[in-house]
Parts: structure tokens; C-alpha cells; sequence
């Protein structure tokens, strides 16, 4: 899109975090190709002061461009940090969730587990497998064997008639 951009024509950004969401400096390189081209790039809530330096001359117009290339690099730097405390807090309310047992994540289809470790079994390709991912596939297969290994661990320990506790040591 940017590199399409002819003089005069105007960028629309439905809010200043699109922009901001890339790191600072990308969005900071963003922002001035855009006005490399010639373009306007115009973020509701950001006043553009494009047409008052249109219509001045002199030191206003140079105040005036001044005022728009502050707003256009402090606007972007203030949503991109608030995006990060947003992601920060984030992070820490779900990691205190965890530690209080809260946040367990979705709980698992075993009945799709169970499909897809049957059509495994069968001898059924990964790729062709259960309509679902070949990364879910690889992570059922896993689970799946680390609970056979654990079944046949604790066979063995009943058939050695060690007690199970001294078999986990």
C-alpha cells in the first residue's frame, strides 16, 4: 500500500495503536514514508495540522510543521507504551491465575483424543487424521504414549511386587 502512494493522497489508520503495535521505530519509519510520499496520514483523534501549514508561511508554517511531527512521533510512542503495560498486565494477572489454580486453559475432547489415537493405530497417516491440526495430532500422539509409558511402569512395578513408591524413586 505504502509503496503505492501518490502525492496528496491520504492514509486513514483507524487508531493510532495499528500503527503503534509494530515497534517503535518501524512505526516511526512507517510514519515518515508515508510523508516521504507526499501522503498525509491521518488518525482520528490526533489533530492534523496538514491544511492550517498549507494556508501559512514562514516561521508559522515552520511552528506549525514542528507541532505536527512532534504529534506524529509522541502519539505513536505514548500507545505504544501503553500497549505494552496493557500486555504487561496481562501477563502477570494470567500468570497469578495460574498460580491459583484459576486459569487452566480449555479442557480436553477425549473423545476426539480418543479418534485420533484409533485412527492412528489403524495406521492412518498424521496429515489425514481426525480433521484437525497435524500439531494437535503430534501433541495427542505424545500425551498418548506418556500415558502408556506410565501405565506399563506401574505393571511393572506390580508385577516385580515392588511397592510403586520405591519404583518412582
Amino acid at each position: 500500500m505504502v509503496a503505492d502512494l501518490q502525492p496528496g493522497e491520504v492514509v486513514v489508520a483507524e487508531k493510532i495503536d495499528r500503527i503503534s503495535r509494530l515497534p517503535l521505530a518501524e512505526a516511526e519509519l512507517l510514519v515518515a514514508t508515508i510523508r516521504g510520499k507526499e501522503a498525509r496520514l491521518a488518525v482520528p483523534g490526533i489533530v492534523d495540522l496538514t491544511d492550517l501549514v498549507a494556508d501559512s508561511s514562514g516561521v508559522a508554517r515552520i511552528v506549525l510543521e514542528a507541532v505536527q511531527e512532534i504529534l506524529l512521533r509522541l502519539a505513536p510512542q505514548t500507545a505504544r507504551d501503553d500497549y505494552e503495560t496493557r500486555r504487561e498486565r496481562q501477563r502477570e494477572g494470567i500468570e497469578i491465575a495460574r498460580r491459583e489454580g484459576r486459569c487452566t486453559g480449555r479442557k480436553p475432547d477425549l473423545a476426539h483424543h480418543r479418534r485420533i489415537v484409533g485412527l492412528l493405530d489403524a495406521g492412518m497417516s498424521i496429515a489425514r487424521t481426525a480433521e484437525c491440526s497435524i500439531a494437535q495430532v503430534k501433541r495427542v500422539t505424545a500425551l498418548h504414549r506418556a500415558r502408556q509409558a506410565r501405565h506399563q511402569f506401574r505393571r511393572w512395578c506390580r508385577k516385580t511386587k515392588s511397592p510403586q513408591s520405591s519404583c518412582y524413586r
